[in-house]
C-alpha cells in the first residue's frame, strides 16, 4: 500500500511539474511581443513615411541645385549687359565726336579765310553755312532747341532770369531768349534763360 502511495505521489510530483512548465511557458508566451496586424501597418506607415522623406529630400536637393544654376545665369546676364551698356556708351560718345571732327574742320577754314580775306561777306556766308552743319548734327542726334519765341513761360523748359513790366497781353509770355535751352528728345539739358513779361 506504500508503495502504491509513492507512485501516486510520483505521478502527482510529476504532473505537478510538468502543470508548471506548460504555465510558465504560456507566461512566456503571453511576455513575448507578437506582432499585431495594427504594428504591421505601423510598419508600413513608417516605411511609406521614410519614403516620403527621401522623395522630399531629393526634391530638396533639386531644387537648391536649379536655385544656384538659375543665380549663376542672373549673374551672367548681368555682367553682359553691363558691360554692353558700357561699350554702347563708349560707341556712341565715339559716333558723336566723329560727326563733329567734319564741324571742327569747317571752322579751321573759316579761321584761316579770316586771315587771308577781307571780303566780309563770303565769311558770313560760310559761317551761316558751318552753323546750319551744326544745327543739322544737333538734330541728328536728337538735340532740339526749346522755342520761346513769343511763347507762355514754362518752368519745365524755361528759366526766368528777370521779369519785365510789359502791359497786360504780356503777362506771363517771353519777352527775350538771353540763352537757347536745348533737349536731348523729351529731357530738357537745358534750360532756356529768358525774361518774362508781368
Amino acid at each position: 500500500m506504500k508503495h502504491h502511495n509513492d507512485k501516486f505521489a510520483q505521478k502527482d510530483e510529476h504532473e505537478q511539474i510538468q502543470e508548471e512548465q506548460e504555465v510558465k511557458q504560456s507566461v512566456q508566451t503571453e511576455d513575448e511581443p507578437q506582432e499585431t496586424e495594427e504594428q504591421r501597418e505601423c510598419t508600413d506607415t513608417e516605411c511609406d513615411k521614410s519614403k516620403q522623406l527621401q522623395e522630399a529630400l531629393e526634391r530638396v536637393k533639386d531644387l537648391e541645385d536649379k536655385n544656384l544654376r538659375m543665380m549663376a545665369e542672373f549673374d551672367n546676364y548681368r555682367r553682359r549687359t553691363n558691360k554692353e551698356k558700357l561699350e554702347l556708351l563708349d560707341t556712341a560718345g565715339e559716333r558723336i565726336f566723329t560727326d563733329m571732327l567734319p564741324l571742327i574742320d569747317d571752322f579751321e577754314r573759316a579761321k584761316q579765310a579770316m586771315e587771308k580775306t577781307e571780303d566780309i561777306a563770303s565769311l558770313r556766308e560760310g559761317i551761316e553755312l558751318i552753323y546750319s552743319k551744326f544745327m543739322q548734327f544737333l538734330s541728328k542726334n536728337d538735340v532740339h532747341p526749346i522755342d520761346t519765341a513769343d511763347a507762355d513761360f514754362n518752368t519745365d523748359e524755361h528759366e526766368a532770369i528777370t521779369t519785365f513790366a510789359a502791359g497786360e497781353d504780356k503777362k506771363g509770355k517771353i519777352i527775350d531768349c538771353t540763352q537757347k535751352g536745348y533737349k536731348l528728345g523729351e529731357k530738357v539739358i537745358r534750360f532756356a534763360k529768358v525774361v518774362v513779361g508781368e
